[in-house]
């Protein structure tokens, strides 16, 4: 199945880069591109994305508010895209609030270009993307600066078992799902599966939503 994606950032030579590294590859096809995030909207809602690669700070419309309104579409748009938020700096306020929009994760535009083409890969699967190096660092960070909970979010941790509320811990903590197995000695096909239990227990539609609420909820404090 061929991923389809859109390029939006308000540097062309960023754009033609990324459209060329990604178009040499058999399963992505790059289906339009975009300046600014305004322009951005239109140009998924006509191609129909799989894949979203927004830029967090564009000129007329960033990357933030483009992708809120593609995530949360007005009544009568039917598609949504998975979103992959591009950004300058491993921590970013706008990468936060836009995690907590439902975007599907960030990655850095220096990333090397074989994590640009898995990152693509692994958004369009339907899972998140939390580089587990910066993860505590950005959702630590702007928990503390902005928190706002939930309505009793912490209640919500009453249905999980201990071990699948240990599992959320790691997670927020920035562990990968590799090295969550190693520190409670599971396989790691039995973390995804506690993984997957979490999510649905608790309402969340992916990882990233995950880490966003063990710190909302009281699990994982800042700094701790």
């Amino acid at each position: 199945m061929t991923i389809r994606v859109i390029i939006v950032d308000d540097q062309a030579m960023v754009r033609a880069g990324f459209a060329a590294l990604l178009s040499a590859q058999s399963d992505i096809d790059v289906v339009g591109e975009a300046p600014d995030g305004r322009q951005g909207i239109e140009v998924s809602r006509t191609t129909h994305p799989d894949v979203v690669l927004m830029d967090v700070r564009m000129p007329e419309m960033d990357g933030l508010a483009a992708a809120r309104e593609l995530l949360d579409p007005p009544p009568g748009v039917v598609h949504r895209p998975k979103v992959l938020m591009l950004t300058t700096f491993d921590v970013d306020d706008y990468v936060y609030e836009a995690l907590r929009a439902g975007a599907s994760g960030f990655l850095l535009k220096d990333a090397p270009p074989a994590d640009l083409i898995s990152a693509v890969r692994v958004v369009a699967a339907g899972e998140a993307l939390l580089a587990p190096s910066v993860t505590r660092r950005l959702i630590a960070d702007f928990a503390r600066q902005r928190p706002a909970p939930r309505k009793d979010p912490s209640l919500r941790l009453n249905g999980l078992t201990p071990r699948e509320t240990e599992v959320l811990e790691l997670i927020a903590r920035g562990l990968s799902n590799q090295e969550i197995a190693a520190r409670l000695v599971l396989a790691e096909q039995t973390v995804k599966t506690h993984i997957g239990r979490v999510l649905a227990k608790l309402d969340l539609r992916d990882r990233a939503q995950a880490v966003i609420f063990a710190y909302e909820s009281g699990l994982v404090s800042p700094g701790a």
